[in-house]
């Protein structure tokens, strides 16, 4: 079955060639730029697959200032280069949305697993409507935000677990949740009751799998909460990193280092198969 590629996907992919073709080329960005048009911070965007290249005519002025002459390449390059300025489906609620967040929610859609850790709240996949609503409301008078902020990132939260619930090929996501984040009350306990339930229907998926690491274990634990976000062979996988705004880096050492936490926390963890009996246990704490 052929891989989902969405607009995100296909920027970082056109980044990675363009920033390939200048390094062969041993051009510096401010040299690769200079006399194009457009400003030597505007292809560094480009290149790390933050930005699109809107105008077709500085495609074609990058290529042939990399020497790009091939028919078949060009050809190729431009159709990567349409496709990576299609809308994604959360561009309306890209105003409200953290810095990084709609790049993340990009790859994260494209992604053919993800594993992740979490000490402090539910991870944002597994979170039930009232809770995601609760966590933004808690904030509200803090940050300051509107209702319509509120309202508009609970929805784009909902429609992103889309990926975990589509018939067609849907993301295989493993995720560790440290007890406190479980415990952490958010909004009632009614909410919270509601939120236990969500994450046991969620663990009936085949391709969800959810384990606990409990408070009494002495055991390793990160101090960052993290994603990593596995694409089909021969595409570099990605660690996501989420503070007041959410970073990534495809890095290999530390696509490796976090591979390395999670894979310890993962055999700290209680077994998948204790996650309900845990959230019953909960429920029932909170009367």
């Amino acid at each position: 079955m052929a891989a989902r590629r969405g607009a995100t996907f296909r920027r970082r992919e056109l980044g990675k060639e363009l920033r390939r073709l200048r390094e062969k080329n041993s051009l510096t960005i401010l040299e690769a730029a200079e006399g194009l048009g457009f400003s030597d911070a505007k292809l560094s965007r480009v290149e790390t697959g933050l930005n699109g290249l809107p105008r077709v005519a500085d495609m074609e002025k990058l290529l042939d200032r990399y020497g790009v002459t091939d028919v078949d390449d060009r050809e190729s390059l431009l159709t990567l280069h349409r496709e990576s300025l299609t809308s994604d489906w959360w561009r309306p609620y890209r105003s409200v949305m953290p810095s990084g967040l709609h790049t993340y929610v990009g790859l994260e859609m494209d992604a053919r697993a993800m594993r992740s850790w979490q000490s402090h709240v539910i991870f944002g996949l597994l979170q039930a409507e009232s809770y995601a609503r609760a966590l933004f409301m808690t904030a509200k008078p803090v940050d300051e935000t509107t209702t319509e902020f509120v309202e508009h990132n609970t929805r784009v939260r909902m429609e992103r677990k889309e990926i975990i619930t589509r018939e067609d090929s849907p993301v295989e996501l493993r995720v560790i949740l440290d007890e406190s984040a479980l415990r952490r009350v958010v909004g009632d306990p009614k909410i919270m009751r509601e939120q236990y339930e969500t994450i046991a229907e969620l663990c009936q998926l085949d391709n969800v799998t959810v384990q606990v690491l409990p408070l009494s274990l002495a055991t390793y634990r990160a101090t960052d909460n993290f994603i990593i976000l596995d694409f089909d062979s021969g595409v570099d996988s990605v660690v996501g990193l989420e503070y007041s705004s959410v970073s990534f880096t495809d890095k290999k050492s530390e696509v490796w280092k976090y591979n390395r936490r999670f894979d310890a926390m993962r055999e700290g963890a209680l077994p998948p198969t204790e996650t309900p009996r845990f959230l019953t246990e909960l429920a029932r704490e909170l009367g």
